[in-house]
């Protein structure tokens, strides 16, 4: 009994202590990826509003929860390239297209519902699935008007343009320590 007590606490110590906690050095290599990402976005933001392009919207709340997955977990299959620029993407198509197609003021819980729901299948069925995207499909359809009033150029800015700035710094910051690797290989 004590034999067995030991083996199942080796495993769950094995299973909560690998996938939690991270040496020191990752903690800042996440934090400078994370800075730099998000302060990139919100960069390009405040330089556009300066040239007077007010409707410009670059920073989406999604882009915050990639962050945690393409600088905190590199090694997720949810935070590979394919899934973060394709999640993203696809989930902006999606819900650019719900709304579109069934948005309004009355109706905005039913384009919120389908959006997100189209868009998990979307993802399920193109592999690309990024629990971020959900939240970009639904920005799409409960956002700002300047948001909604974009449409289709919605994917490209600030999904597409944002995503990339996302990837790019990923690339660097998390193959600049040698034990770190993005994307991940085994």
């Amino acid at each position: 009994m004590k034999k067995r007590i030991r083996k199942e606490y080796r495993r769950a110590r094995y299973v909560v202590y690998r996938q939690t906690i991270l040496r020191p050095v990752d903690h800042l290599w996440t934090f400078i990826g994370g800075f730099l990402g998000i302060g990139i976005i919100g960069y390009m933001q405040s330089v556009s509003k300066d040239l007077m392009m007010a409707d410009q919207v670059f920073l989406i709340g999604s882009f915050g929860a990639s962050a945690v997955l393409v600088y905190g977990a590199t090694n997720s299959p949810l935070a590979q390239p394919r899934n973060l620029i394709g999640g993203h993407v696809i989930c902006a198509i999606v819900g650019v297209t719900v709304y579109k197609l069934v948005g309004s003021e009355e109706l905005y819980w039913l384009s919120a519902s389908l959006a997100v729901s189209f868009s998990i299948v979307s993802m399920q069925i193109t592999k690309t699935l990024h629990p971020p995207g959900g939240a970009t499909a639904l920005i799409a359809n409960i956002g700002s008007d300047n948001i909604k009033d974009l449409g289709y150029f919605y994917v490209l800015n600030p999904v597409l343009s944002g995503v990339l700035v996302l990837f790019v710094v990923a690339i660097i910051v998390n193959n600049f320590p040698k034990d770190r690797d993005y994307p991940y290989r085994k």
